[in-house]
């Protein structure tokens, strides 16, 4: 009898434990669904001379100068974010917000040059801000040999004259 209450007891607390991990596994997932973090492994080191040789390529795009990471807003004024990058051949330039690609509308405008052979520069701007923009922006500089990241946190305040 002692046997089987603990062997019930034993039970519920896998079945307690297995949903709690099913739950945590579930809302880690939903908040970054489309999210994938490029670095360098937990251990500091690649698995391989190859990897290693891929991810530190010289040539690699490389971002230089990237905007404040945490920004607050006036509702109403322009918001702007700049992301200069290099490689050879020169990087191309994406902006995401929330984890989707954003491109170009009445109100956001993105500008681009093409600085040397191998520098691009990239203006990210909104104006006027809405309660909308709020959120994670992303600039995203990648050529053939490697991808490079910075994110921008915005969120909105209101003046009050």
């Amino acid at each position: 009898m002692r046997h089987l209450t603990f062997v019930i007891l034993l039970l519920t607390i896998l079945l307690l434990n297995s949903r709690e991990s099913f739950g945590r596994r579930g809302r880690s997932r939903a908040r970054s669904k489309s999210r994938v973090q490029i670095g360098l492994p937990i251990t500091g080191k690649y698995r391989d001379t190859e990897s290693d040789q891929y991810y530190n390529n010289d040539n690699g795009a490389k971002i230089l100068l990237a905007s404040h990471f945490d920004f607050e807003y006036v509702l109403g004024h322009k918001i702007a974010f700049v992301c200069v990058a290099r490689g050879k051949p020169r990087p191309h330039i994406t902006w995401f917000k929330d984890g989707t690609e954003i491109y170009s509308h009445l109100y956001l405008h993105v500008h681009e040059w093409q600085v040397g052979a191998d520098k691009v520069k990239s203006k990210l701007e909104i104006d006027p801000a809405t309660q909308m923009d709020a959120g994670v922006y992303e600039c995203t500089a990648d050529n053939m040999y490697s991808i490079d990241r910075r994110s921008f946190k915005t969120d909105f305040s209101i003046a009050f004259d």
